[in-house]
């Protein structure tokens, strides 16, 4: 019974029950590796340009259009925190800190991703909106760096997420 409850759902599992397996491992995993919050972002952002771009093609190829809501990032509550654009994150040599990432955590991670969304068949707009919520806690934590060393910082997600 318990291996039961540690397996990819099934596709014809309930949505909530998919996304909360998806999110439990996706904790799981983070914090046991105490994956750098730069590694994590950059896995999140990977997924989530190729779950968008998705659903821009099928909407597109069916006339429809995807609310930006869901499209776009959730904004940060703070106002001043996204206007700091001369400080922070944006000043670091980007290009030079992603060759000192651990390829092979990504790679971990992704395959998490990968595998939880193919096998349980999870809906894009559903993988999107998960991922849109732990992009927004990247974001929070990115925002709040103030050197090179805080890329690397474990990703420190609240107690409640």
């Amino acid at each position: 019974m318990e291996d039961e409850s540690r397996s990819i759902p099934k596709p014809h599992a309930e949505t909530n029950e998919k996304l909360l397996f998806l999110r439990e491992n996706m904790v799981h995993l983070t914090g046991q590796l105490s994956m750098p919050v730069i590694e994590v972002a950059l896995v999140v952002s990977k997924f989530i340009r190729i779950v968008s771009d998705s659903l821009r093609e099928a909407a597109n190829s069916t006339g429809e259009k995807i609310p930006d809501s869901i499209l776009s990032p959730i904004p940060l509550k703070a106002p001043d925190i996204e206007a700091k654009d001369d400080s922070g994150i944006h000043t670091f040599p980007l290009d030079n800190l992603i060759g000192m990432v651990d390829q092979d955590r990504m790679d971990i991670l992704d395959t998490l991703i990968r595998n939880v969304v193919n096998e349980s068949e999870l809906e894009f707009i559903h993988t999107l909106q998960e991922l849109r919520q732990w992009e927004f806690q990247i974001r929070n934590q990115l925002s709040m760096v103030s050197g090179p060393g805080g890329l690397f910082s474990p990703l420190d997600l609240p107690e409640d997420f």
